[in-house]
């Protein structure tokens, strides 16, 4: 059990690190946060439930199948905002350019039907370069 404990842990911290270390790093030379300080940063501090960290996609086309990244460049989840309920999702650059995969939209669509079914208002941060179709 440990060692299933230990992989799950691994992969999660893979999915924290988006498209990896030297991608963020090139985003804070350009000045921006990435995806998760994004949502970190708006929200009341230590209330963010992330959904979904570690979904892929599933295309096989162009390679696609060799890049794999967990959270398929969205992170979604919830959270509060001055102690409110809100449900969020933000675009991660550093995954494909934040473009939308069919597994990514699933993600996004996800949350805005569980903040539909608790009356929450969702929240979305957008740094996208498009679809991946």
């Amino acid at each position: 059990m440990n060692s299933k404990i230990k992989t799950l842990k691994d992969k999660l911290e893979l999915s924290r690190l988006g498209g990896g270390q030297a991608r963020i790093d090139k985003q804070h030379k350009k000045k921006k946060l990435t995806a998760r300080e994004r949502v970190l940063y708006l929200l009341d501090e230590g209330s963010f439930e992330e959904i979904g960290a570690l979904v892929t996609h599933r295309t096989k086309d162009f390679g696609m199948e060799n890049q794999k990244f967990y959270g398929d460049g969205v992170v979604t989840g919830y959270g509060n905002v001055n102690g409110r309920l809100v449900y969020i999702f933000a675009q991660d650059f550093t995954v494909f350019g934040g473009s939308l995969s069919e597994t990514h939209a699933e993600k996004i669509c996800k949350i805005m039907d569980m903040a539909v079914n608790v009356g929450a208002p969702v929240i979305g941060l957008n740094d996208s370069g498009g679809e991946r179709i």
